[in-house]
């Protein structure tokens, strides 16, 4: 339903404030306090609200909106492990507008979080700021958002015009929000009521990811060329969806096209099954045994619908984590790659520009085979040097998030990698760089192509030279004179240290040496960013230094391994790896998501347990219900053999033998 032209509160409805006090929180939900934004100060406000708090894994079993709704904010805990929005609370609580600090929305791409409100009543969000794609994905959806300064006039009796709440954005989310979203805006666009802006940019040097989008322009939308804030309809060279996200982009499809509707390059998408398939090994997810089985269900329903590519698993067992999967197989330099989780970003370490997206916007361009997309500002980082020994890319970029991310240089923003010290990180490291950048509240990362890239992605593919040469000829480079918007920032890889992340948020870092002595319970090594060929290497190389000095895994400690994909198991077992790790008492497991999202092994039970892991979050119950440390696959294997918190220097066992 489209938005009338001016925005008033309605009357007898209500405000919820999302304040640090918990407790005001319930008392507002039991209607004994009713906030006004003039008496709230921003910093009394929640900031960093996450999609897991949103929509915990549990809650994103359901695939109807109006199941979701039924526990909006399940995640939201006080410090008994309690929940402070119970089951059915913001439905049944008369709210419209809900309200919260900066960042709201950081964390995973999942749609559900907004779809948690909307079906709850609420239909204004305010924020200070917004994550990227949950600001995106309210677009699609048709919620308005403001700051706090429009909350003050609406409580003050003001109608505001609708312009007001559509200014900040471009015209064609302008348009989708005023539609009521993307698929009312659809419509509305095939019917002929609202048109496409024509590009007026001049010709101008391009960045990276201006370029890929540049190349990627429909015809006739007037310029060739695109500066940031340009509203663009673009082809999309690859998609994919998984488990947790298909049955909704099958859901919507069906509902706005008729249950014969047809994709229309089937083959550029792709399904995965890799999220969930050790989720009912883990105690508390068994219960939703059944939601998970209909999401596989509902999934391979879509592809056998559909004709897309398939890599559901096989006997229990998945090809992989899409996001791994995706880079060995089909993501190529100069892509432009859309798919239904935040961390589709990790294939700019192949030069390629993707981003995560909520399912509507997925179904929508997945039906069309082209998306729109207000091209984003960039920010460069130079890199010079080269690592140390014992240091890896996951201390770089907590590195980036303890500063850069912090105070929000990389919001929304492209992470433009280039620079010298780009010879000394193979392509696994860059991969690491780019998937965490969704952790940056960045719009996506991209790293420049060199021969390297080509090499690598010619051995996953078994590539001939003419083909090699074709990669080289889609590889993208920024335009001398280029413009970043975030600023050009030097990176001096030989000063990183060995870094973590304190639990609670990924920008919480601080170097090894700050925090003490850690004692854990669990270290766990895999996901998307850390299940990798090189982190691999890395695991092994601190397990066989250990054994080779005689020691163990601290008594006490569970160590687990997870591969990203089929094809590093098996280089994996090609190297021994797995034979050392079963002599020193790490479990290992098949490819798949598991802990990284709470569901599979290596996940905490308790909330007294202490977890270092090698994934890429470490929000409130994002692996369990204890505390979450994230680092390096090397400082998490060290961590496992010392039994503390621990990082990693060639020999330390060794020495310590002696």
């Amino acid at each position: 339903m489209p938005h009338p032209d001016r925005i008033a509160l309605t009357p007898g409805k209500r405000v919820l404030f999302l304040t640090k006090d918990l407790e005001l929180i319930r008392a507002q939900l039991a209607g004994k306090v009713n906030l006004r934004m003039r008496d709230v100060r921003v910093e009394e406000l929640l900031d960093d609200i996450n999609t897991d708090v949103m929509t915990p894994a549990w809650v994103c079993f359901r695939h109807r909106p109006e199941d979701i709704a039924l526990d909006a904010y399940a995640g939201l805990l006080d410090a008994k492990g309690e929940r402070v929005i119970p089951t059915r609370a913001l439905l049944d609580g008369n709210f419209e507008v809900i309200v919260s600090g900066y960042r709201k929305g950081t964390g995973s791409s999942r749609e559900t979080a907004v779809q948690c409100e909307k079906w709850s009543g609420i239909r204004i969000v305010i924020a200070a700021s917004f994550a990227p794609i949950h600001e995106r994905n309210n677009i699609q959806q048709g919620q308005l958002m403001g700051g706090h300064d429009l909350l003050v006039r609406l409580q003050d009796g003001e109608s505001i015009p609708i312009a007001e709440f559509l200014n900040p954005y471009d015209p064609i989310s302008r348009e989708v929000l005023r539609s009521g979203g993307l698929f009312a805006f659809a419509k509305d666009l095939q019917a002929g009521k609202v048109k496409l802006p024509q590009l007026s940019t001049s010709p101008r040097p391009m960045n990276i990811a201006e370029k890929i989008l540049a190349r990627h322009l429909l015809p006739g939308q007037g310029s060739t060329y695109v500066k940031p804030g340009d509203s663009v309809l673009v082809h999309v060279d690859a998609g994919y969806s998984h488990e947790f996200t298909t049955a909704q982009v099958h859901y919507f499809l069906s509902q706005e096209y008729g249950a014969g509707y047809k994709l229309k390059n089937p083959g550029k998408f792709a399904v995965f099954e890799d999220h969930l398939l050790y989720a009912t090994g883990v105690p508390r997810m068994a219960k939703f045994a059944d939601l998970i089985e209909t999401l596989r269900t509902l999934q391979r329903e879509f592809q056998k619908h559909t004709g897309c590519r398939d890599y559901s698993a096989v006997n229990g067992i998945s090809p992989g984590i899409c996001h791994q999967v995706a880079r060995e197989q089909f993501v190529d330099p100069g892509d432009f790659v859309q798919a239904t989780d935040s961390h589709t970003c990790m294939g700019g370490g192949s030069n390629a520009l993707s981003w995560g997206v909520g399912a509507t916007e997925y179904a929508g361009l997945a039906f069309a085979g082209h998306t729109f997309v207000r091209v984003p500002e960039s920010i460069r980082f130079e890199l010079h040097g080269k690592l140390r020994p014992g240091v890896m890319a996951k201390d770089v970029i907590l590195a980036i998030l303890d500063t850069y991310a912090k105070r929000e240089d990389t919001l929304d923003r492209v992470m433009e990698f280039g620079g010298p010290g780009l010879a000394n990180l193979s392509m696994d490291e860059r991969a690491t760089l780019t998937n965490m950048a969704t952790e940056c509240s960045a719009a996506g990362g991209v790293f420049e192509a060199d021969e390297q890239t080509f090499q690598w992605i010619a051995r996953m593919r078994g590539l001939d030279a003419k083909a090699v040469d074709g990669l080289r000829a889609r590889a993208v480079a920024p335009d001398p004179g280029a413009v970043y918007d975030g600023g050009v920032h030097r990176i001096d890889l030989d000063k990183i240290e060995p870094r973590v992340a304190e639990p609670g948020d990924p920008t919480y870092g601080k170097t090894i040496a700050q925090i003490g002595s850690v004692k854990i319970d669990i270290a766990y090594g895999g996901s998307c960013t850390a299940g990798k060929f090189d982190d691999l290497d890395a695991y092994a190389a601190v397990v066989a230094e250990a054994e080779k000095a005689g020691k163990r895994l601290a008594p006490g400690v569970r160590f687990w391994i997870q591969y990203a994909s089929e094809a590093v198991e098996s280089y994996s077992r090609s190297k021994g790896y797995d034979k050392l790790f079963e002599r020193m008492g790490v479990s290992v497991i098949h490819p798949g998501c598991g802990a990284c999202i709470g569901c599979g092994p290596g996940v905490s039970e308790t909330r007294e347990q202490v977890t270092i892991s090698a994934i890429n979050r470490n929000f409130t119950g994002r692996s369990g219900p204890g505390k979450l440390y994230l680092a390096s696959p090397a400082s998490v294997a060290a961590s496992a053999i010392e039994g503390r918190i621990a990082a990693y220097v060639p020999g330390m066992f060794a020495r310590a033998a002696s």
